[in-house]
């Protein structure tokens, strides 16, 4: 089943990769270098807990992000050691810097899917530039070929988990703190 799955990602980036048009890369490289070490997420938060009426939400999302960043880099990156797309198949030229870790899951994409589950369910007036912010940054991983479909797929179920294991997580701590 690994080898089906393996191969027909392999399949979809040898597909797209012919299909780079300077101005969409340029598109792509600002949307994934916005996602790099999920900075773009952390300045969004650092702006939340600056903010008395968001103050509680900044929390929870770097509660959540932190959730992500276990699951993903700490826990998953170094168990299942996916090579990325670049390296596996012949003749891709990167565009960006060479990532340093593994390929499965996606922390750019992870990490922007716990933002979407935030706002989703808390903050729904700014939903929309936040989801495609995050599907911007996870199509360009895809598209600069440092990450297979399913890194992208099984990424955004990490980020949403994330986003509600962070909401469970952080209700429990206010209930505490009341008490």
């Amino acid at each position: 089943m690994f080898t089906l799955i393996q191969n027909l990602d392999m399949a979809f980036i040898k597909f797209i990769y012919p299909f780079k048009w300077n101005f969409i890369t340029k598109i792509m490289i600002f949307f994934t270098w916005l996602g790099n070490h999920g900075v773009i997420w952390l300045l969004l938060c650092l702006l939340m807990l600056l903010s008395k009426k968001y103050r509680k939400l900044g929390i929870l999302s770097l509660i959540s992000l932190g959730i992500c960043a276990l699951i993903v880099n700490v826990s998953l990156k170094p168990l299942i050691q996916r090579a990325r797309p670049f390296e596996e198949i012949n003749g891709i030229i990167l565009l960006i810097k060479t990532p340093l870790d593994r390929s499965f899951p996606s922390g750019h994409t992870a990490a922007s899917f716990t933002m979407v589950y935030i706002f989703f369910r808390h903050i729904r007036r700014f939903f929309l530039p936040i989801v495609i912010t995050a599907i911007m940054i996870s199509i360009s991983r895809l598209y600069l070929n440092v990450h297979y479909p399913t890194d992208i797929i099984a990424s955004i179920i990490i980020g949403l988990l994330s986003g509600f294991l962070g909401e469970k997580l952080f209700s429990r701590l206010l209930s505490y703190l009341k008490n």
